[in-house]
């Protein structure tokens, strides 16, 4: 899963990051967020041609239980924020938010989505993924509620010395490859996601930036 997060990036560009001043406007930019990123989940899920990390091991974790996929991603975004205990992490209303909302929107979803059998259909379910939960990010990033509880791992984990970078590596890897074991999906979808969401998240971070606000998304240059 491409967490929803305000915290990817070092403390001088989260200080810079633009947000609207009216805290109902955030609450809406924090929700649909992430009522659009499980959305995108579904697509992604019921396109058939992989999924990331995240979403693999979550879908492994459904094939192996039974469970619905919105439900394991729900509680495996529970369990995480356990994690943040001994890391010493504070979550946010936005943290418990995308614990309750993500995977509960993504089964509403595929509830109503069923899965394509033409593959030009598969493959606009699987680009309207992206876009939808690169659209979200740029939403919920914005609404500056607190990371989502998988950003919160590794930001924890950076404060015990590792690089953001190797964190996600080493945990998503990890998840992958556990998710690919129980059964989780994983094609030319993953890879297509793996190079395509930051890009596309950069793009609704400047799309979703505050109107009259020129400062800069994290992790951008300027152009």
């Amino acid at each position: 899963m491409t967490e929803l997060s305000t915290s990817p990036t070092p403390a001088r560009s989260r200080l810079s990051l633009p947000r609207p001043r009216s805290l109902p406007l955030r609450l809406v930019r924090l929700y649909a967020g992430l009522v659009l990123y499980g959305g995108g989940i579904a697509l992604l899920v019921r396109s058939g041609l992989g999924l990331d990390p995240w979403e693999v091991f979550h879908q492994g974790m459904s094939v192996r239980t039974g469970w619905s996929i919105g439900l394991c991603i729900n509680l495996v975004g529970a369990l995480v924020l356990l994690l943040w205990i001994p890391l010493r992490q504070r979550p946010g209303l936005g943290t418990i938010s995308n614990v309750l909302v993500v995977g509960t929107s993504a089964d509403g979803v595929m509830a109503l989505v069923p899965a394509p059998a033409a593959w030009p259909v598969q493959w606009a379910f699987l680009l309207g993924g992206i876009l939808a939960i690169a659209a979200a990010s740029g939403l919920y990033i914005h609404a500056g509620f607190g990371p989502g509880p998988r950003d919160g791992l590794m930001t924890g984990l950076n404060r015990l010395g590792l690089s953001i970078r190797v964190a996600r590596t080493v945990v998503e890897i990890t998840v992958l490859a556990v998710g690919w074991l129980l059964g989780g999906t994983v094609g030319i979808g993953t890879v297509v996601f793996a190079l395509t969401i930051g890009p596309a998240t950069q793009v609704f971070m400047k799309v979703w930036a505050p109107a009259g606000d020129t400062a800069r998304p994290p992790g951008t240059k300027p152009a």
